[in-house]
């Protein structure tokens, strides 16, 4: 199975569901037999259940018509997760002649007890990833040559939580403390980890300037903003701590869900407003000093025809811009909302999806979780077109003879909008650039053997990769 859907199932759905015919096309292995719907009726014409879900369609006033996107800027600092602490970054200047300038080792890769996670953030003339075994490292962002690491992971640990069926456990050195992040702010880096605690080190150096422990491991990496780190964990509580003294200021939890996506978000950050996102499928905003509820909304839909349909985890990260919040939920609704009262902006649009949107210029670019790339208009949440990213690189794998092989379609992560380049990674382990009026592929990098599961960051005027393995890609 794909490693964004090694999904924690706690509440028994996929058992009890596992005779109806559309969780059969959901399993791994090619155990639930053909895609193909197979509805029946009586007498008369056969109607697929297809037809009963809502589907996207590009809106005919807007056929053939042009959109504005603005030039590209400087990318001078990509200190948090998704850039900066509203995770919106539009056009920068990145990777011009597209070609990889060098590639470093940082670290242990994924495995089956430990996953890479932490999208990589720099600064001030260095780039800094967390391995799949808490390995905080300070590269030179021109050369790879490195300035210093730093394990996080505590000497002693207790046998805590088993976690979600074995992952993101927080005991033993078989149970994986996988998971965080690291975000970049006021001379200090600060590490989120799936051994229960947030850190901060010293930018220049790396030394330790504060641990705090907390009581559940963290998947997600933290957003840094206003003197304060927020940070989501496993059981949907965000948390807000002195950046200064590591002392929690306050905490709010959300709806608890058993069924999450391995992939974890990070909050955004606008003034004194932080926007949560959880895996019950909630966004909730939040006064940033105090941790007070502003208003909430709920992305979830139940599909007739896909009970993963049920995880209704917001595993992209919410992003705002101009006055927006844009998120979208991996149960299937995209939704554009007021960042003052939450209110919708226009009507929600089933797109299932793992990434975070890109607002830019006057359209939304969307990745569904099934590889279509969508351009949708800013303001009306009409669709100017669709493509499918997995056109000719579906294939079939595994197998003997024929019999139980499996239908593999790559997994996508991005975009970023990088020198006219619509730019994604994807689980082949190719970055692979899209014209971004038309959606044709323009260019592609194979980075390695390994897939790859985060989308590049821009620094400048590079773009940088880390891959599942654990490798450190720069390209120029």
């Amino acid at each position: 199975m794909n490693r964004v859907l090694k999904i924690a199932l706690l509440g028994g759905v996929a058992v009890s569901l596992a005779s109806c015919g559309t969780v059969r096309n959901a399993l791994p292995f090619g155990l639930g037999g053909s895609k193909e719907p197979q509805a029946t009726a009586s007498a008369g014409q056969r109607i697929s259940v297809l037809e009963f879900e809502q589907q996207l369609a590009p809106s005919a006033a807007l056929s053939g018509r042009d959109f504005f996107l603005p030039g590209p800027q400087a990318a001078t600092a990509w200190t948090q997760p998704g850039g900066n602490a509203e995770n919106s970054v539009e056009h920068v200047i990145a990777a011009p002649e597209f070609a990889v300038a060098w590639r470093r080792g940082v670290g242990a890769g994924s495995s089956r007890t430990r996953q890479v996670m932490a999208p990589v953030v720099a600064d001030n003339g260095r780039v800094f990833v967390l391995d799949g075994e808490s390995l905080v490292s300070a590269l030179d962002s021109g050369t790879g040559a490195q300035a210093w690491k730093v394990n996080i992971k505590p000497d002693e640990r207790e046998g805590g939580s088993r976690g979600f069926l074995g992952f993101g456990g927080t005991g033993g050195t078989t149970g994986g403390g996988f998971g965080g992040g690291v975000a970049v702010g006021g001379g200090k880096v600060f590490v989120s980890s799936g051994y229960r605690t947030m850190t901060a080190l010293d930018q220049a150096t790396g030394a330790v300037l504060w641990t705090t422990p907390v009581d559940v491991p963290i998947h997600g990496a933290p957003t840094v903003a206003g003197g304060r780190v927020f940070v989501v964990d496993v059981e949907n509580q965000i948390q807000a701590f002195d950046t200064t003294t590591g002392a929690q200021v306050w905490s709010y939890r959300g709806i608890p869900e058993p069924a999450r996506i391995m992939r974890a978000s990070s909050p955004a950050v606008t003034g004194d407003t932080v926007i949560a996102p959880f895996s019950s499928g909630e966004i909730v905003a939040l006064r940033a000093s105090t941790g007070q509820a502003v208003w909430q909304q709920v992305l979830s839909r139940t599909s007739r025809t896909s009970a993963l349909s049920e995880i209704r985890d917001i595993v992209g990260r919410p992003v705002i811009s101009r006055g927006t919040v844009y998120a979208v939920s991996h149960s299937g609704l995209l939704q554009a909302m007021d960042i003052r009262s939450g209110q919708p902006k226009w009507a929600p649009l089933p797109i299932a999806g793992v990434n975070a949107p890109l607002p830019v210029g006057d359209v939304i670019y969307v990745v569904s979780k099934d590889g279509e790339l969508t351009v949708i208009n800013r303001e009306t949440g009409q669709i100017y077109w669709s493509r499918d990213l997995n056109e000719g690189r579906v294939r079939q794998e595994g197998g003997y003879f024929g019999f139980f092989d499996r239908t593999v379609r790559p997994e996508w992560s991005g975009p970023l909008l990088a020198s006219n380049r619509l730019v994604l990674t994807n689980s082949d382990g190719e970055l692979v650039a899209f014209d971004p009026k038309t959606g044709v592929q323009t260019a592609s990098l194979k980075l390695g053997a390994g897939p790859i599961y985060l989308a590049p960051a821009a620094y400048n005027g590079a773009l940088y990769v880390l891959t599942d393995k654990g490798d450190l890609v720069s390209i120029r």
